[in-house]
């Protein structure tokens, strides 16, 4: 495998109910820790890429508050979910190109405020809609919740797949949060809590929903042959993928049946020269259960419509045979959109994941989802070159 650039930082801040500091703070902290981690300095920082998470507070203004001037590089980056992804693909890309050496790319957001319900905060201005444009609104689906909720009842008529099957992703999120000191929910979970826990939009109940978090993480993303002369054992990038399906809304759609996993997987997989039985570890992004679920049979983890199956055999558990998801993810650990499974692969192809390590973590694959299934990138990560 040729490396097509290296992540040699990490910053992650305080994450979770963190009030009082905006997302430019959080993001400042997390360059600089990123860079702490690299054992750069913050000029050797050429190229920063952005991504604003629901509050759009942060943006290209950091430059200027972290005084890093004569960037050769500088974007606002936005892909949703998927950004994280798309942002070290970038990266990767201008690097290669010879358009900057060092780039940070960095998410940040502060949705979480005292005493504001978490879905006020997401929840757009979906009120001031008129005419067409209203009319999903009018039928009940308002927001992304509705949207993956309609997906996942979508693959429900079509392979069977229950409730059950949900509580199995979240149980398996849940068991690998546990050994997490920074998730923000750690006590044990079982199918039966999950099942009593409110319904909130149908096959949807609460513990199939994300946690939403205050924080900031960054990664600095350089070439492989300087990354081997600084502080982090070498996090190489093998692999990437991108797919923007956009689904109609019709019914020769294959909206919640296959997702762009499917083709962005495909791409990094033959990018890197591997297959799924390669991989040593997944992260994937999980801002609800079945987006778990659909993932992992899109990738190739296992066959189509057998993903709670493969979840209640215990091969994503801590033991499994594909530890997935191993820092608790969205559902149990942190939402830090793309940059939830891209912290936690660098963190175990390190071999820096503390009670939570895996046994092989030579090689990741680590996923982004943006939108309701509209964008999508895949990373493949391999320890050393």
């Amino acid at each position: 495998m040729t490396a097509l650039g290296a992540i040699a930082g990490l910053g992650i801040t305080e994450l979770g109910k963190v009030y009082g500091r905006s997302a430019e703070d959080f993001a400042d902290e997390a360059i600089v820790r990123a860079c702490r981690d690299a054992g750069i300095a913050l000029s050797d920082i050429d190229g920063l890429l952005v991504n604003a998470g629901a509050m759009r507070g942060v943006n290209l203004r950091l430059s200027k508050r972290l005084g890093l001037g004569d960037l050769r590089l500088a974007a606002d980056v936005q892909a949703f979910g998927s950004s994280a992804g798309v942002m070290v693909q970038t990266a990767c890309l201008a690097i290669a190109a010879g358009m900057a050496d060092t780039v940070a790319c960095v998410f940040a957001d502060n949705p979480l405020s005292e005493g504001a319900s978490t879905g006020s905060r997401y929840g757009g201005q979906l009120d001031e809609l008129t005419g067409l444009a209203a009319l999903p609104v009018a039928v009940g689906l308002r927001g992304a919740l509705a949207g993956y909720a309609m997906a996942a009842r979508r693959h429900m008529a079509a392979y069977g797949t229950t409730s059950l099957d949900l509580a199995e992703v979240a149980v398996s999120a849940r068991s690998w949060a546990t050994m997490n000191p920074l998730a923000q929910m750690r006590a044990p979970l079982t199918a039966a809590d999950h099942q009593r826990s409110r319904m909130i939009a149908d096959p949807f109940r609460l513990l199939d929903c994300c946690l939403v978090s205050n924080g900031g993480i960054a990664v600095i993303v350089t070439s492989v042959e300087r990354a081997r002369d600084l502080s982090q054992p070498l996090v190489t990038i093998q692999g990437m993928g991108q797919s923007h399906p956009d689904y109609p809304m019709d019914s020769r759609s294959r909206f919640g049946l296959v997702t762009g996993a499917a083709d962005s997987g495909r791409q990094a997989f033959e990018m890197a020269g591997v297959g799924p039985a390669d991989i040593a570890l997944a992260e994937i992004y999980d801002c609800f259960t079945f987006t778990t679920l659909v993932s992992v049979e899109d990738y190739g983890f296992c066959d189509k419509g057998s993903g709670g199956d493969f979840f209640r055999s215990g091969a994503a558990s801590p033991g499994g045979r594909l530890p997935i998801n191993t820092g608790g993810g969205h559902l149990s650990g942190y939402y830090m959109w793309g940059m939830t499974p891209l912290s936690e692969a660098v963190l175990q192809v390190r071999g820096h994941a503390g009670d939570r390590q895996v046994a092989r973590h030579d090689l990741a694959l680590v996923s982004g989802n943006g939108g309701t299934f509209d964008d999508h990138s895949t990373l493949i990560l391999a320890a050393g070159e």
